[in-house]
Formats: structure tokens, C-alpha cells, sequence
């Protein structure tokens, strides 16, 4: 039993080390559980602290088998209006880029997600919104060559963070702890206890 308490320290404390706080998503009316889900499963696997999110509703419930129990390990925070959560990210120093289907947007590739980057998502039917986008630092775009205009709101953040990961791999920010001291003690410590 000890030595799978103390594997299992090893393993949080390997994970925690890798976190990136400068990196994060916000999903304008993402409400579908399996999507938002499955982006947070994608934001723990590249390393993302915490996600945020705006939901006219409130609410913005997982789906629990979709998220491989990556809720438990990724913040959500849930903001009250996209202006707030602008607010909050701005004040982070993070650029926010949205994803939008014009013809202005840049290929997502070209982004440098080295620096405080936040991906912004909005819902599969109508996308982010004019007031999100117009209060973004730009919008990028996934290349399609195919009959389909876009993909699903959930592997669209994946192709994306799957990119910022491959970015912060090569300029070596993985290889040392991001996070202050006493944040990652205190992260640290809520893990522990999950």
C-alpha cells in the first residue's frame, strides 16, 4: 500500500511539474457534456492548468466517462459573461485567439503558443460569438481540404493543443516547473487528496 501511495505521489508530482499556466481554452456556450469533456481530457493531456468557460445557462456539466476523470485534474472556471472572462484572462497577460471560419483568419500553425496563449471555442451550430471575436487578438483557422467546413468543437481544440504542446516541447518549456512555489504546494496538496 505505501509503495502505491508513494508511485502515486511520484506520478502527480511528475504531472504537476509539467503544467503550463500560460496556457488555457475558453469555450463560449460549449454545452454539450461529451465536448466540453473531451476538451478537458485534451487540456490535461498537454499540460493545461485550468480551462475556462462561459455558459448562458450556468452551468457547464462534464461527462464523466468522456473526460477519462480528467476533470478532477484540469481547473474549469466558469465565468459569468465572455466580457468578464476577457477581464480575467487580460489581466494574466494571455492573448486569445479565436477559432472562426473567415476568410482573415490565419492558419493555427502560425500562432506562437510559446507565449500566454488561450484558445477560444465556441459552439459546433454558431461558433464564437461577434463580441468574442471582436474582442480577440485574432482568429485562426484549421485548414480543411475536404467537403466539411470544420470539425468537431472537441478535436478542433485537440489539433490546436496538440500544436502549442509541439511548440512548447522544441522552446523547452516542459522541461522545468512553470508554477510558483507556493501554488504548486498548494495544487500539490488538493491532488494529493483526490
Amino acid at each position: 500500500m505505501r509503495e502505491r501511495t508513494e508511485a502515486r505521489r511520484r506520478r502527480i508530482e511528475e504531472v504537476l511539474r509539467k503544467r503550463q499556466p500560460d496556457l488555457t481554452v475558453l469555450l463560449e456556450n460549449v454545452h454539450k457534456p461529451h465536448n466540453l469533456s473531451a476538451i478537458l481530457r485534451t487540456c490535461d493531456a498537454v499540460g493545461v492548468l485550468e480551462a475556462h468557460a462561459v455558459n448562458p445557462t450556468g452551468g457547464v456539466p462534464t461527462f464523466n466517462e468522456t473526460s477519462g476523470g480528467s476533470h478532477k485534474w484540469v481547473y474549469l472556471r466558469v465565468h459569468p459573461d465572455i466580457r468578464e472572462a476577457f477581464r480575467h484572462l487580460r489581466a494574466r497577460d494571455f492573448r486569445v485567439y479565436a477559432t472562426a471560419l473567415r476568410e482573415d483568419a490565419q492558419d493555427f500553425r502560425e500562432v506562437d503558443y510559446t507565449k500566454p496563449t488561450c484558445v477560444l471555442l465556441g459552439a459546433e451550430k454558431w461558433g464564437v460569438s461577434e463580441e468574442a471575436l471582436a474582442l480577440s487578438d485574432g482568429a485562426i483557422k484549421i485548414p480543411m481540404l475536404g467537403m466539411v467546413q470544420s470539425l468537431n468543437v472537441s478535436v478542433a481544440a485537440a489539433v490546436i493543443l496538440f500544436e502549442a504542446q509541439r511548440q512548447r516541447l522544441k522552446a523547452g518549456l516542459y522541461e522545468r516547473p512553470r508554477l510558483d512555489p507556493a501554488l504548486y504546494q498548494k495544487i500539490l496538496e488538493d491532488w494529493l487528496r483526490k
